[in-house]
């Protein structure tokens, strides 16, 4: 018995070696572990990072055939392991997985729901699924389930997770590859790392998506208020005309001027609803217009209203912008100067030149305006001193007017009147400038 017991008559570091060997023998999982770490540490690897990586952000970065980007990350990734293509799925808003993207795979229409075992096996543990294996080897996946949309697909291979910060975001299923794949830890964490930059891609395209399209709704909300405030202005013309329909509808000269104002109305209404048609922006290139002409026609506007407009312009200036636009900006001056002299009094216009520009100077004797309130609130849109104002006139034409190479200068003081200077590039100066470029 003394020499058998003298076998286990070792240290105590012995023994911690000796239990180690046994582990390392009898346990799959610690021999598994360890055949890994030797071969990432002690082995050449199989794939070129280098160019697997520059394939891969190439395939993401260019639309070959059309492809939309769901398409391009199922092709990305396929190529990693010589799969044909496959399935993506994506989760909406409603908290389900739904197809967003197919690559040489058969039409399917399946949905996963946030909450299910396969959706949350994915979550928890992260890991690139071979359904070959869970098929063979259910066991090793423990709470896993396959779901029914997986039995019409005999080509489904590889399920690669795509886990962002606010956890799985969806999946990708690849199809059975076009030459047998060994599936060891390299190219397991080759697919789970591509996974993580086509996530920060897709990320990237949907955040773009989502600036492009609250820009859109910018666009349409500020051009709706541009119009609002338009048929404010028709409506307020409409209201004037049927408030003095009843003492003056047998006069023939306001019946004319009533057939004038329904005239001009209609058209402007048709403008506007041309420009709603086809966008904010001028449906037309600016062209050579006659500052005089429109002054004389706002000013006939204003005369049967009692309010005097007096005109001092060089007959033949002409400024490049659209008519009616135009007439839009300087009837807003004029009827914002009348508006601060409530209703009465003289609006003064001068026009000049000077510099390759037209001046247009409108000077009304009001209350006129702080300081302050020119440099916080004058332009500011949706803020106006009149309790029935919009706040987006005169915002709207320094927006127009800036659009065209010009500037607004205002000029005012409380209780001493206010003056808008408008200047405007002359339309000989472009002229000259086209016809020097032809000739170049």
């Amino acid at each position: 018995m003394t020499p058998l017991l003298g076998l286990f008559n070792f240290s105590p570091p012995e023994i911690i070696a000796l239990l180690v060997l046994a582990l390392l023998l009898f346990s799959g999982s610690v021999r598994s572990r360890l055949r890994v770490f030797i071969n990432k540490n002690f082995f050449s690897y199989r794939y070129d990072y280098r160019q697997e990586w520059l394939g891969f952000t190439q395939t993401l970065a260019t639309s070959a055939g059309g492809q939309g980007i769901y398409e391009r990350v199922i092709q990305g990734l396929a190529d990693l392991v010589e799969s044909p293509g496959g399935i993506q799925w994506w989760r909406r808003e409603e908290g389900r997985y739904c197809v967003v993207g197919r690559l040489n795979a058969m039409p399917l229409e399946a949905i996963e729901p946030a909450g299910s075992a396969f959706s949350a096996f994915l979550e928890r543990t992260g890991w690139v699924i071979d359904l070959n294996d869970v098929r063979k080897h259910p066991d090793h996946y423990e709470g896993l389930e396959i779901p029914d949309w997986a039995i019409p697909l005999p080509q489904a291979w590889l399920v690669v997770p795509m886990t962002g910060p606010d956890g799985l975001s969806g999946f990708t299923v690849l199809l059975q590859p076009r030459t047998p794949v060994d599936l060891d830890w390299e190219v397991l964490d080759l697919l789970k790392t591509a996974a993580r930059q086509a996530m920060a891609f897709l990320g990237h395209v949907q955040a773009t998506e989502a600036l492009v399209q609250a820009q859109q709704f910018e666009a349409f909300n500020r051009m709706s208020a541009f119009l609002v405030h338009d048929l404010k202005n028709l409506v307020a013309q409409q209201s004037l005309m049927l408030k003095n329909a009843e003492r003056h509808s047998g006069n023939p000269e306001f019946q004319r001027d009533m057939l004038d104002t329904v005239r001009h109305v209609v058209e402007r209404m048709n403008r506007l609803l041309l420009q709603l048609r086809s966008g904010a922006a001028p449906v037309a290139n600016p062209a050579a217009v006659d500052v005089s002409a429109s002054l004389g026609r706002l000013a006939a506007y204003h005369a049967p209203r009692a309010q005097r407009v007096e005109i001092e312009a060089m007959s033949g200036l002409r400024v490049l912008a659209h008519e009616e636009r135009l007439e839009r900006v300087l009837g807003h001056l004029i009827q914002n100067a009348f508006d601060a002299m409530n209703g009465t009094g003289i609006v003064r216009v001068r026009v000049r030149e000077g510099e390759g520009k037209a001046t247009i100077e409108v000077e009304d004797e009001g209350q006129g305006m702080s300081p302050e309130f020119i440099r916080d609130g004058l332009f500011k849109p949706f803020v106006s001193t009149k309790s029935t104002g919009m706040g987006i006139g005169a915002y709207e034409s320094r927006e127009y007017v800036s659009e065209l190479g010009g500037s607004i200068e205002v000029t005012s003081k409380p209780g001493a009147g206010t003056t808008f200077r408008v200047r405007l590039p002359l339309a000989r100066l472009e002229a000259e400038s086209t016809s020097n470029r032809q000739a170049a």
